[in-house]
């Protein structure tokens, strides 16, 4: 999709009034973020916050991507949409788990209603314990001012509420904005990064241009850029592709009229899963270090973890997980059998398989191969900067994360065709009124 067409279709969706007053709510919605995330969190000491989010190494640069900078601002949106995450992660575990859960889900839209209601629960059972864990791992360096009960009691209700505050807002968002609220909330905080990103760069061509000359620190810049361009084609290219599997339906007659009888295809995206993958797989490997960071231990062990990111095994422990978890992921959110059956009940057939199970084991073994694909492609995209990192001796940061440019691709890329649906929607519409 070029740039042009995004801009045509910006522009002409600002011309229709409701999808102009969508588009407005959301730049509102988007203002009110950034705005309290320049909210400090009162009675707490933000030297010492700081500090134990440092000590998370990786993780902590993460979380403060993912919370827009709000968390070494010692904001009361600190916490970001990390809680409402995490829940709708593990809720989609449990869906799989527990067949309670599951015939739930498959109960239509009020079933899934209450799912989203106990997700929203969990959510802010999360919030809390993350509140009460930041406020206990700082609280020796908490304000005297106020009582240390009393003290407490705001420290953990602001983190708390401005989760609360951002699972609101996203939701706002999903209601009466466009696009996805925790998509674009996220987004939007690794956008507010790119300043960072190109201060960085700034100075990491004068060192350059003190140790060798301004051409190779030209050079220099110009290959940064260029990997970062490549990385978005290759992003964009891949998050709308898709495997086209061709089905003929049969002709049936229906008193005096033929139906069927055309060719249709079954798409299957190749980049199915998404970043959720990347997303697992950095909840599982960071979770000692966030452990071993909260507890502040000084140990042999505790320093292993907190610095576990530095070692070459990281990225091959890394690598794994992110096998695993893409094809843990397709597995439960894509059901062949079902699909088979399906295409089966509307008399369609995928031509030179018989239908039923072979159907479905045909549809299984395309979907397994392009899983593999996929995995290369995130751990490619995910890994890439911290291997050019390492062998340039640069920061991490200059490369900009793969994984905040497939979730801020993605964003624009899900805007963009509900943009396009919805126009459509009003003009097929419009035609029969």
């Amino acid at each position: 999709m070029g740039s042009s067409n995004i801009f045509t279709t910006f522009r002409n969706a600002w011309r229709i009034d409701d999808l102009r007053k969508k588009i407005i709510f959301t730049l509102l919605a988007i203002l009110a973020f950034r705005l309290g995330t320049h909210v400090p969190v009162p009675g707490i000491s933000t030297s010492a916050f700081q500090e134990l989010i440092m000590n998370f190494g990786q993780l902590g640069s993460f979380l403060n991507i993912i919370s827009g900078g709000a968390l070494l601002q010692v904001s009361i949106l600190s916490l970001g949409i990390q809680p409402f995450i995490n829940a709708s992660i593990i809720m989609q575990l449990l869906i799989v788990i527990i067949p309670a859960l599951k015939q739930l889900q498959e109960e239509g839209e009020a079933g899934r209603k209450k799912i989203q209601q106990y997700t929203r629960y969990f959510a802010l059972a999360l919030g809390l314990v993350m509140s009460i864990a930041y406020w206990n791992a700082t609280r020796s360096a908490a304000s005297t001012v106020l009582p240390a009960w009393l003290n407490a009691f705001v420290v953990i209700l602001s983190f708390t509420a401005g989760s609360a505050f951002i699972m609101w807002l996203a939701e706002q968002i999903d209601q009466n904005g466009i696009g996805n609220g925790t998509s674009i909330i996220i987004a939007i905080g690794i956008i507010s990064r790119i300043p960072d990103v190109a201060k960085q760069l700034y100075y990491t061509a004068r060192s350059w241009t003190a140790t060798g000359n301004v051409l190779v620190a030209l050079l220099g810049v110009l290959a940064v850029m260029a990997f970062f361009v490549f990385i978005i084609y290759v992003v964009v290219y891949v998050s709308t592709a898709e495997r086209k599997i061709p089905i003929q339906y049969a002709k049936r007659v229906v008193g005096r009229k033929i139906y069927g009888g055309q060719s249709s295809y079954l798409p299957i995206k190749v980049n199915q899963s998404g970043v959720l993958p990347v997303i697992f797989a950095v909840s599982v490997l960071m979770l000692p270090s966030t452990i071993a960071g909260f507890v502040g231990g000084t140990g042999k062990i505790s320093q292993f973890f907190l610095n576990f990111n530095q070692h070459f095994s990281y990225y091959i422990i890394y690598f794994l997980m992110i096998f695993g978890f893409t094809f843990f992921y397709s597995s439960i959110s894509f059901d062949p059998v079902d699909i088979s059956r399906n295409i089966q009940k509307n008399g369609g057939y995928i031509p030179g398989i018989r239908p039923g199970r072979p159907t479905a084991d045909y549809i299984k073994d395309s979907a397994r191969k392009l899983s593999w694909f996929e995995a290369l492609f995130l751990a490619f995209i995910v890994l890439m900067p911290s291997l050019l990192s390492f062998i340039t001796g640069t920061s991490q940061a200059l490369w900009f994360g793969g994984t905040g440019v497939m979730i801020v691709v993605g964003v624009a890329l899900d805007i963009v065709n509900q943009l396009e649906a919805q126009m459509m929607m009003r003009h097929y519409k419009g035609f029969l009124d």
